[in-house]
């Protein structure tokens, strides 16, 4: 095989350590999210999870696609691939693998979303209580302001790549930039919507438990990548790492506080048996209704 050109050297000798941690990464990534897919799915209800979320979410991880495709150096190196090894190409590819795979299985939970979004108001304001409900015109809404935004994103990408490339690196600066600020803001309404409810309800407590440790493993292995000036790409993980962080922690008081609320039902439940079997149903017999004087008979 022949040399491969200049702009490929460093890429035809891949670290099989950076190799196993990229891999690793993407299995990740996938397994992730399966949690939150199996949730839905199980409880047949996405009640939980806020559509501001699903949507900024959607759009962030689009831009964010986006970016890595039209980012020079991506280009420059999927090049490459006619010049080195396969081994050396799926190295090479795994970056912008692991972006393409965090696209398609936030683009479930969007689909999910919607399929399995409460129809019914009643459905919708049991659980929610005093919570803001959203409505099922609102989760249409958002399936389609994220297909819509798909498809423009796509022609312009694809279009700037065929007729400008000296401005796409531009481009992916500013696709890096949207995806970051929405990644940013994207947590804030699912905080919000969590902290209202006081309950995970549809919200996958083992999928932020991985994604919030992953999410800045996947930063590293992005920036040893792309270096510096794939700023833009690597720096949304920081920032979502963060605030996956701060959902998590407030997923698990709500959990917790759940589980310590159900057990002390369970044993008023079982102190109040115990005491009608014993004969003293008094427990079971007193309520709000009950005068505090009962008159003689």
């Amino acid at each position: 095989m022949d040399r491969p050109p200049a702009s490929c050297e460093r890429l035809a000798s891949p670290s099989i350590t950076n190799f196993a941690v990229s891999l690793l990464i993407f299995l990740g990534i996938l397994v992730s999210y399966l949690p939150q897919h199996y949730r839905i799915v199980r409880r047949r209800s996405s009640l939980g999870l806020s559509p501001y979320f699903v949507l900024l979410g959607t759009i962030s991880a689009t831009c964010q696609l986006a970016n890595i495709a039209v980012l020079p150096r991506s280009r420059a190196d999927a090049a490459c691939c006619k010049e080195i090894s396969r081994f050396a190409c799926v190295a090479d590819l795994l970056g912008i693998a692991q972006i393409g795979v965090q696209w398609a299985c936030f683009s479930v939970i969007l689909v999910l979303f919607f399929i399995y979004f409460p129809r019914s108001k009643s459905s919708i304001l049991a659980p929610a209580k005093d919570a803001e409900a959203p409505s099922p015109r609102t989760a249409l809404a958002v399936t389609i302001a994220c297909v819509v935004h798909g498809i423009i994103t796509a022609g312009i990408s694809l279009y700037l790549i065929l007729a400008h490339p000296e401005v796409t690196q531009v481009w992916a600066n500013i696709l890096g930039i949207v995806s970051a600020v929405l990644a940013l803001i994207q947590y804030l309404p699912q905080i919000y919507t969590t902290f209202k409810l006081k309950k995970v309800a549809s919200l996958s407590i083992p999928m932020m438990c991985i994604q919030t440790p992953g999410g800045f493993l996947w930063a590293g292995s992005l920036a040893a990548r792309l270096g510096p000036e794939g700023w833009s790409t690597w720096g949304v993980y920081v920032v979502t790492g963060c605030f996956q962080g701060t959902l998590l922690i407030m997923g698990l008081y709500f959990k917790l506080k759940d589980r310590r609320r159900r057990t002390a039902e369970e044993d008023d439940a079982s102190q109040k048996s115990a005491d009608h079997a014993n004969g003293n149903p008094q427990s079971n017999d007193s309520s709000e209704q009950t005068p505090l004087l009962r008159s003689a008979e």
